[in-house]
């Protein structure tokens, strides 16, 4: 199985850069100020995670701007169409957005939490349904809710996002902490968590 840091994301992440910056364009060009400013934040927040933080996973910034992707999607028109677009976009975006974020606030915790794992999912998970709130927050403030079920909806997709974020990220913690737990004891010789 490819491990959550292949070089091969970073670089599949720099394309959908190009792409999002492409649909960014676009959307400036049809005058859709709101859309053009949420996608050119998304832009610039993909760009810094790709560019400067090395710390994440090379997958958490890949799935940021294919996250950021889908929302230009989106702002293009196909949040209104029939089907679950809005959906499953609200699902993936507090997923992706859960997992870069999380991954930078806690990782001073990361390996308090790696003996931890069931209060490290909960935080997570936690921390996510927390951003899928304020990004309704967000979306009432600048008048994108249509009604109470849609952001019914869009909570328990967030929700739904957030679990499967804590999953992955707990993965990748393992990843992580075991890689260091290698580094720290070459000989290989089994050492007890702190």
């Amino acid at each position: 199985m490819t491990s959550t840091n292949w070089r091969g994301y970073r670089v599949a992440a720099w394309v959908g850069l190009f792409f999002l910056a492409i649909a960014t364009t676009i959307v400036l060009t049809q005058g859709n100020w709101q859309a053009a400013l949420t996608l050119l934040g998304f832009l610039v927040a993909a760009f810094i995670f790709v560019l400067r933080d090395r710390r994440l996973p090379t997958l958490f910034d890949l799935l940021f701007v294919l996250a950021a992707l889908l929302n230009a999607g989106g702002w293009i028109g196909l949040f209104y169409q029939p089907g679950p677009y809005d959906e499953i976009t609200h699902a993936f975006t507090t997923f992706s957005i859960t997992l870069a974020l999380s991954f930078i606030v806690y990782h001073p915790m990361l390996t308090l939490f790696r003996t931890h794992r069931q209060l490290y999912v909960l935080t997570i998970a936690s921390f996510g349904i927390a951003i899928g709130a304020l990004w309704e927050i967000f979306e009432w403030l600048t008048a994108v809710i249509n009604d109470l079920d849609d952001t019914i909806v869009d909570l328990s997709v967030d929700s739904i996002g957030a679990l499967a974020a804590s999953l992955l990220s707990l993965r990748a913690l393992q990843e992580q902490t075991s890689t260091q737990l290698k580094d720290e004891n070459p000989s290989g010789e089994a050492s007890s968590p702190p």
